[in-house]
């Protein structure tokens, strides 16, 4: 037990796939998992343990943003031994001709404040990446891989700019979380995999909508899963 879940030691297999949504780790846990049982629900962060093809996996949401993430990835690692981390969330597309509802798996992810100070972007454990990009071609998901940007800031003063930078640098994606889950995998010797979603477009301005909430994450819920249950047991 720690101060922001109240799992038992073992609740949580050494997998753990992080949404950020607690309503959307719910979700996930009674569509895909076999005897899922609610293992956490301090501050209402809902976390999930049951099995996927016969594999231990877990969920535990994370909230928005790095603070919160921070409080769950340490508390994970530190309290409850998990060693494999597969963040699954939404992401933003920086290109026009990025469609939304598309899987996005991250090959690499810096912080937007970092950017100026040439900080070298975290990247995600090379086994976990290579073994998503083989699920989702045997099972058949549509999707892309490519640099992340991530940032404090979801409401910006001048949204038409202040991807630029980022936009110059290559970089195609942006979400919250990222580059902090690499970086504290580092720290902590952990394996870690970013997979998200499309969910709008900040150059055109184009949205997904509040009622796909749950279906839109579908096809990115089920890669992660198929991913964890190719994993070498932890």
């Amino acid at each position: 037990m720690t101060p922001h879940n109240e799992a038992a030691p073992g609740d949580f297999a050494g997998t753990v796939l992080l949404p950020g949504d607690p309503l959307r780790a719910e979700w996930i846990a009674g569509t895909f998992l076999d005897a899922p049982r609610c293992v956490n629900r301090v501050r209402g962060a809902y976390g999930f343990t049951g099995s996927f093809r016969g594999r231990p996996v877990s969920l535990q949401a994370t909230g928005i943003g790095r603070p919160s993430f921070t409080i769950y990835f340490h508390e994970l690692a530190a309290g409850y031994g998990v060693r494999t981390f597969i963040r699954i969330g939404s992401c933003g597309a920086l290109l026009p001709d990025q469609p939304l509802r598309k899987v996005f798996i991250a090959d690499s992810a810096v912080m937007d404040v970092d950017m100026a100070n040439g900080v070298s972007p975290g990247r995600p454990d090379p086994v976990l990446h290579a073994a998503a990009l083989q699920a989702a071609h045997d099972i058949g998901i549509d999707c892309l891989s490519g640099p992340l940007v991530s940032s404090d800031v979801f409401y910006h003063p001048t949204p038409e700019t202040r991807f630029d930078v980022p936009r110059a640098a290559g970089i195609v994606a942006v979400d919250m979380e990222t580059a902090n889950l690499f970086t504290l995998a580092e720290q902590y010797q952990a394996r870690a995999l970013s997979i998200c979603t499309l969910v709008d477009n900040l150059w055109t301005g184009e949205e997904t909508p509040l009622s796909e909430r749950h279906e839109i994450f579908r096809n990115m819920a089920l890669l992660a899963l198929e991913v964890a249950a190719r994993m070498p047991a932890d």
